[in-house]
């Protein structure tokens, strides 16, 4: 095929100046992001507070062109939905020099390859999506200096961290919130690299807020700010159970819900918590494990690298096997919480872990 993912992007930003800019700080990662829309850098700018990072060579540009959804007429490909899911949401196309991929509800087309990461279409009214491919990049450059990817959320005590992750729907991120009331830091909601370095294990984490329901806000008194009064009303209305299996999200903003400078996203890992606990009336189980025994629990937090990453040369032989998670992880403690689900006495368990 004669297109290139280059040759699609200077059309676009020839008929789109992007005269905004935004520095972002990610650990040891310098990103500028540039768009055409004031507004779109404002909410962004809004969003990453706790992250800007004006001046210095950028490692990662991203640029955002707000416009009407384009149709960039190319064969794009539907992405098979992860097991147990039925709707596509992402259609995509690989190009000699990168990847198209375009978003089917909302229209945002999506150009990366080589440096270049670009996004166009309704950026304003989609400006989570906007967030995730800024964090995509991101992990891609973790990914391409030998981290490997985790299904996990995390927390942290002074320079030691916990990943915590588990099987769909089981709350890892209920659970770093409930760790948070117990005077932690927060460290990741969705997305982990772990990458092994001559002192043990190091945790990266995401700037993304947590998106929690409202069954997770309703039995958290820090996250008091995150749903409206007259939504909180109707909410405790209904049965735990519909509660429970509500899709409803909110973005809780950590420093509105615990205080400032409660967000890092780089430390030290000293524990990975996997949650495998049932919704019935049992007591918690906590048990140390040995993966190398425990093979069905890798599952609830190795991650593929999905449509978002560019697989270049280098990377496509790296090796992501269970054997490479495996010997990443090395002698790391690993805990499964099974039993019935207690966030509380999981949240203390888990502070205690984090105690010098």
């Amino acid at each position: 095929m004669s297109a290139r993912v280059a040759a699609l992007a200077e059309k676009f930003l020839r008929e789109a100046p992007l005269t905004q800019q935004l520095g972002l700080r990610f650990g040891d990662t310098r990103i500028d992001v540039r768009s055409n829309s004031a507004a779109l850098v404002a909410k962004l700018r809004d969003y990453y507070r706790d992250f800007l990072g004006e001046g210095g060579i950028a490692d990662i540009e991203v640029a955002a062109i707000e416009r009407e959804a384009v149709d960039i007429g190319l064969p794009l490909a539907p992405k098979t939905p992860e097991p147990g899911k039925r709707k596509i949401k992402e259609e995509f196309l690989d190009l000699p020099d990168g990847r198209v991929v375009r978003k089917r509800l909302t229209g945002l087309v999506c150009l990366f390859g080589g440096g270049l990461n670009l996004i166009v279409g309704p950026c304003i009214a989609n400006d989570n999506q906007i967030v995730n491919f800024i964090n995509n990049r991101y992990i891609e450059r973790l990914i391409k200096r030998g981290c490997l990817l985790f299904h996990a959320s995390g927390v942290a005590v002074g320079e030691q961290g916990l990943t915590l992750a588990g099987f769909a729907g089981m709350g890892k991120s209920t659970l770093a919130l409930h760790i948070m009331r117990h005077g932690t830091d927060f460290v990741s909601n969705d997305r982990m690299m772990v990458e092994r370095d001559t002192e043990g294990l190091v945790m990266h984490g995401l700037p993304k807020m947590p998106r929690v329901n409202p069954g997770t806000v309703l039995h958290n008194d820090s996250l008091g700010p995150v749903i409206p009064a007259d939504e909180r009303e109707r909410f405790l209305a209904m049965p735990a159970e519909e509660l429970w299996d509500l899709e409803h999200k909110y973005d809780a903003f950590i420093d509105e819900c615990f205080g400032p400078d409660r967000f890092r996203i780089r430390c030290r890992m000293k524990a990975l918590v996997l949650l495998n606990w049932r919704r019935e009336k049992a007591p918690l189980s906590i048990a140390r494990v040995d993966l190398t025994a425990r093979r069905d629990l890798m599952p609830a937090f190795m991650k593929e690298l999905g449509l978002f990453f560019e697989m270049d040369a280098e990377t496509r032989g790296r090796d992501m096997s269970e054997g490479a998670y495996l010997a990443m992880l090395g002698d790391c403690p690993v805990y499964e919480l099974s039993g019935g689900v207690d966030f509380e006495a999981a949240a203390v368990f888990c502070k205690n872990l984090l105690a010098p």
